[in-house]
């Protein structure tokens, strides 16, 4: 049903209604205040004659009939327009309108009551008038004026004007509605052929005045919008699964045919030497390593390029570099490592990812840190400047030329004698985009050794960079540029 039919109806139904509603209420206020009028007209009356009903009931009493005539015709003339009925001790007297003799009265009616006679109304009022020796009742009667022909006829004119009014205010209310909605009705028929899925056009609103309309058409375009960028989201996170399956491909193979070869190894000759098998057992162990960190890598790549801007919160990089560092010692424990965090330092951040940034930054540091005297040390610091947050990683080993220095956060950049994924410093730079932050690679102080110093910003608007293609660039690369050796090998 269209909403013009639906207002139409709505109106219909509800002006009939209404207009009973008022008529109703009119006509009690009218027959009341007519009650009002009427009952102070019947109480002065009953006042003014009052005395001349109780001189009528003493005379009665008495029995001085020349005397009761005299005032019984007094008390009539004086009564007006009203009707009279005086009881007493056995007599009646009564004169003017009144409903008939044989219509019950109430016992008393000190205030004006409505009686029924013969299909009319009369309100009526009663006083004791009397004495000792001669006591009455005084009645006086008016015509119920609230009950006449002329309300009965504004009762009917009230029921004549609802019924027309239904038809009359529905039609009107339709009318009004249709020409209402024409600025919906234009922005249906714009929607109406809009598929998301296979065109980009969007509707072009111009503002219509009708509040409604306008709002509906912002509400459209938001959610057209909303499915714009859920729709690229779907499509990078598809893109990210099939990076994801073709990098760890072309990256499992050969470490799988490696595995391959020495298990045939194992199986063609039960009766190798022990050494010759140990030899064959590490090298299984070492390429098995390989594949779980590789597998591990890729996954928090992928995760680094899935992460919404919901995940980010405040972060206290102290209590996140300790853990870091307790971890690293704890898989190096010949290792010296130093830590300089102040307490309460806190970024803008996704917390896995920070801890992912610091935890890859320290194993590069013990991989490569290794001094002339075989001893490794690093230092972890972190300290606020400005409005960012420093990181730095020192290490004493032979350092990062300088003509390597952005190649060494490239997707799977490996020496030959890495044992690592050659994704671990990637990890780091795609954390500290993810962060609206930079990494960079340098020479240690004293330049012995190799700092990397990663800035990142302390607060964040909750908006996340647009390069989020970390694996995706990955895949695309193939890895070909994995056997690539640069001095100092650096993962």
């Amino acid at each position: 049903m269209r909403l013009s039919t639906r207002i139409g109806l709505a109106v219909g139904c509800t002006v009939p209604l209404l207009v009973a509603a008022s008529g109703w209420l009119l006509l009690h206020l009218v027959a009341r205040d007519l009650h009002q009028v009427e009952d102070q007209h019947l109480r002065r009356r009953a006042a003014a004659i009052a005395p001349d009903a109780r001189a009528l009931l003493r005379a009665t009493a008495g029995d001085r009939t020349k005397a009761a005539d005299t005032r019984q015709r007094q008390l009539f003339s004086a009564a007006l327009d009203v009707g009279v009925r005086v009881t007493g001790d056995g007599t009646v007297f009564s004169g003017g309108p009144q409903p008939d003799a044989a219509v019950r009265l109430p016992a008393s009616a000190d205030r004006p009551v409505t009686v029924r006679s013969g299909g009319r109304g009369w309100r009526v009022l009663s006083r004791p008038v009397g004495g000792p020796d001669a006591a009455g009742t005084l009645w006086v009667f008016s015509p119920d004026t609230a009950d006449r022909a002329q309300l009965r006829a504004v009762r009917r004119r009230v029921v004549l004007t609802a019924l027309l009014a239904a038809p009359l205010s529905g039609v009107l209310a339709w009318g009004l509605a249709a020409g209402a909605g024409a600025p919906l009705r234009r922005l249906t028929r714009r929607t109406a052929g809009l598929d998301p899925r296979v065109s980009a056009a969007r509707p072009e609103h111009r503002p219509t005045g009708v509040t409604e309309v306008d709002e509906l058409a912002a509400t459209v375009r938001t959610v057209l919008a909303r499915y714009d960028e859920q729709a690229a989201r779907t499509a990078q996170a598809l893109d990210t699964a099939r990076s994801f399956s073709a990098a760890a491909a072309h990256e499992l193979r050969t470490p799988l045919m490696s595995m391959g070869t020495n298990l045939d190894i194992l199986a063609a000759h039960p009766g190798l030497p022990a050494a010759d098998r140990d030899e064959v057992l590490t090298d299984l162990r070492h390429e098995h390593a390989r594949l779980l960190g590789l597998l591990v890598t890729l996954r928090e790549l992928g995760r680094g390029d899935l992460v919404e801007a919901e995940a980010f919160g405040t972060v206290d990089l102290a209590e996140v570099a300790g853990a870091a560092l307790a971890e690293a010692a704890r898989r190096a424990p010949d290792a010296v490592l130093a830590l300089d965090a102040p307490a309460g330092l806190t970024v803008h951040g996704w917390e896995p990812g920070l801890r992912l940034l610091l935890d890859n930054l320290l194993a590069n540091a013990l991989a490569h840190g290794r001094d002339p005297h075989g001893r490794t040390r690093v230092g972890l610091r972190i300290a606020a400047a400005g409005e960012q947050v420093v990181i730095t990683v020192d290490d004493h080993g032979p350092g990062v030329p300088p003509e390597e220095r952005e190649k060494v956060f490239e997707r799977f950049r490996r020496g030959p004698h890495s044992a690592g994924s050659g994704l671990g410093l990637t990890l780091v730079a795609q954390q500290a985009a993810l962060h609206r932050g930079e990494v960079a690679a340098g020479d240690a102080p004293g330049g012995a050794g190799a700092r990397f110093t990663v800035r990142l910003p302390r607060g964040g608007g909750g908006e996340l960079p647009g390069r989020r293609d970390w694996l995706i660039t990955a895949a695309a690369t193939g890895g070909g540029d994995r056997s690539q050796d640069f001095p100092k090998n650096r993962p």
